[in-house]
């Protein structure tokens, strides 16, 4: 981390150096590209990589890689829709899946795959909209700005319109995407094999992980036609050769002010950690209950271990002294050039005001966080919330609702409130349990709201009687409700609800408070200091994250792990030499038979230059022909500071490399159908060699 902060301490706030940057489709710099690979993507490929590029709307990345809608992303991203899938009786996330024939691939209850169709510029219609407003009055013009934008552009359900804020409010455009929520699987290899080392060797390289699957999207009961969508190369990646990551990273947060990233190292993350160490107890205790607790927690604890060690990492990298200096530094050399500006006077009074907000937050973020984020593990909450604050804000104008009930969400919304996946009581019970226990240790017992939630009761006791109470495990049930409205809710006299509308009023205030009183004064503030930094800068530089598509740029390269190098591959034989036959290094039974037939020389996991962050996973890799040679699915430990700056000495991107994919699709699956349609001529003509080549 030292390293990183003696770079950081050279630059300006995301000027990108090196490989560095998650640059929007609109704006990539294909000259710093040419000049140091040689390489100059055209508007063309640009378009095309683009559109062959896909999103999950849940959390991570795809992409398209046959003209008949198979879509290739991580078995981690794709875990939820294994799990809903399985059942006691069969467990497709320990014994892997593979829909043989067309007509066996199974719908993924909720999923959602996304393409990106174009991208417009909004910034000066919502600047009218904001224009001379402050608090609440800016708030509001904007959310409702955005919403009308939104709808505007949104004309069928099967469109999905956004409005992304970029560069902290410099830029705002509208995304318009094509929607496919008939999404099926089509093949995920077992668990033991996708996350292979565990959480122990989770952000750790080298590895050998098997983390791919495949999906399908349809459109009207058939595979979807794609025009645009990735070949597959011959040779996969080799050492030294340029990649290109295209996929929609969740978040970074290397535009914030100092006061901010105070904010996050003493205050947020640490509160974060212990909440998610908390839960990860919570989950290991009850997976010691028996086999079916354990599989039907897997997913969550999967998600939990992953978070802690990602946070963690962020973390360590703000607790760095000489890494937070040079962020200081770096704002007020910043604040030097801006104060130059036109604009100075009031981009540097925006820092101040943005440092006020902090404060405010530390006020309110308790029951901020207890009453608005508090219930966010439990699904039958999650769904009683929406059915309430549903019915209330579904007859308001498009622009005064609450931005989760816009028009143009009510298709993903929808879609996991009236999905089938399976809901188990048991499970909910301890998860709204333990919600409520942590939100009484955090506001107090004779806080108002606990009142209201809990009575005489206790969390277990009042967790345990309104899931045992409820209705709302019937798919129709909530239909009726949705369909119902205000009426029907209220009238349904079910525990669930009543719990979720009991706390409504209270959750809406604190929330109202946030939006107003912080949210509102840090977004105004950071356009104030956008609008001076382009005057100053230009936009020459990359925004932050945003989960919205990026291509970053880089090549195939170890680095020196404490002077001594790491090469940037790893081949089957490894994955063999590391079997001990004990989780969480035990191959599948598959892998243990299938091993004569394998050429163990054949490249497994690799690492690359490129600069992600979460959100990333399932990106597809390619090359300058945009060709796979890859696919994203983690970074090693040292991308875990990757939020707040990128060292390219030691950041890497790992993943799967394509002939692995291949070989074992081939020789371990049987799964020719699905080769067949990554690399047809291939299969026509015989496959090329998967050996590693010197």
């Amino acid at each position: 981390m030292k390293r990183l902060a003696v770079a950081l301490a050279l630059i300006a706030p995301l000027a990108a150096a090196a490989d560095e940057g998650m640059w929007t489709y609109d704006a990539f710099p294909a000259d710093k590209v040419e000049k140091k690979y040689g390489f100059r993507p055209s508007d063309a490929w640009l378009e095309n990589a683009r559109l062959s590029s896909a999103r999950l709307a849940g959390g991570c990345s795809a992409s398209f890689v046959s003209e008949d809608g198979l879509v290739m992303t991580n078995h981690h991203c794709a875990h939820e829709c294994i799990e809903q899938l399985s059942t006691a009786q069969k467990d497709f996330v320990k014994s892997g899946f593979y829909a043989k024939t067309l007509p066996d691939e199974v719908k993924c209850p909720t999923v959602e795959v996304n393409q990106l169709v174009q991208i417009t510029d909004v910034t000066q219609r919502i600047r009218a909209a904001t224009k001379g407003l402050e608090g609440e009055a800016y708030h509001k013009a904007l959310q409702g700005e955005m919403a009308k934008a939104e709808k505007e552009c949104q004309t069928s359900d099967e469109l999905r319109c956004d409005v992304v804020t970029l560069y902290q409010g410099g830029v705002y455009d509208l995304y318009k995407y094509r929607r496919f929520q008939d999404v099926r699987l089509v093949f995920a290899p077992e668990f033991a094999i996708a996350f292979f080392g565990g959480d122990p060797d989770n952000f750790m390289f080298p590895r050998y992980d098997l983390d791919v699957a495949f999906l399908r999207v349809y459109q009207g009961g058939k595979p979807a036609k794609m025009k645009n969508f990735f070949r597959w190369s011959a040779k996969g990646a080799e050492a030294g050769e340029l990649t290109l990551v295209s996929g929609h990273p969740g978040g970074t947060d290397r535009g914030l002010t100092t006061a901010q990233l105070a904010m996050q190292r003493d205050v947020v993350l640490p509160d974060r950690l212990q909440s998610l160490a908390e839960l990860r107890g919570l989950l290991t205790g009850y997976q010691l209950l028996g086999p079916e607790q354990k599989r039907t927690s897997n997913a969550l604890l999967f998600y939990v271990e992953n978070g802690y060690k990602a946070l963690r990492g962020r973390h360590l990298a703000l607790q760095d002294r000489a890494f937070f200096r040079s962020l200081v530094e770096s704002e007020e050399t910043l604040k030097a050039q801006l104060a130059k500006a036109p604009a100075g006077k009031d981009a540097l009074a925006a820092f101040d005001a943005i440092a006020q907000a902090q404060q405010r937050l530390l006020q309110i973020r308790d029951e901020y966080n207890a009453l608005e984020g508090g219930f966010r593990n439990s699904t039958l909450f999650g769904m009683a919330r929406d059915l309430v604050r549903g019915a209330v804000e579904r007859p308001k104008p498009n622009p005064d609702r609450l931005r989760e009930f816009r028009e143009s969400n009510l298709p993903a919304l929808t879609q996991e409130l009236f999905s089938q996946a399976p809901i188990y009581p048991e499970f909910e019970a301890l998860l709204l349990g333990h919600s409520l226990t942590k939100i009484r240790e955090r506001l107090g017992t004779d806080h108002p709201t606990v009142k209201k939630l809990l009575g005489k009761e206790s969390p277990q006791e009042v967790a345990k009687r309104v899931v045992e109470g409820t209705k709302l495990r019937d798919v129709a049930v909530r239909k009726r409700l949705w369909e119902g409205g205000e009426a029907a809710v209220k009238g349904a006299n079910d525990p669930l609800l009543a719990l979720a509308a009991a706390v409504d009023a209270d959750a809406r205030a604190i929330r109202r408070t946030f939006e107003d009183e912080v949210d509102s004064v840090v977004k105004k503030n950071h356009e104030r200091i956008a609008e001076a930094r382009f005057a100053v800068q230009g936009r020459t530089n990359y925004p932050d994250a945003t989960f919205t598509l990026r291509l970053s740029y880089g090549a195939v390269e170890g680095w020196l792990e404490k002077g001594t190098p790491v090469e940037p591959f790893t081949v089957f034989a490894g994955a063999y030499e590391r079997h001990t036959g004990r989780d969480p290094y035990a191959l599948p039974e598959s892998w243990l038979t299938a091993k004569e037939r394998l050429d163990l020389r054949t490249r497994f996991n690799f690492v690359t230059t490129n600069d992600i962050i979460g959100g990333n996973s399932g990106s597809p890799m390619i090359n300058e022909k945009a060709e796979i040679v890859g696919l994203v699915f983690d970074g090693n430990i040292h991308s875990l500071g990757g939020d707040y700056g990128f060292d390219p000495a030691v950041n890497r991107t790992v993943a799967v490399h394509s002939d692995a994919i291949v070989e074992a699709l081939t020789k371990i699956y049987g799964a020719e159908r699905v080769v067949q349609e990554l690399r047809p001529a291939a299969s026509k003509g015989g496959k090329p060699s998967g050996r590693a080549r010197r």
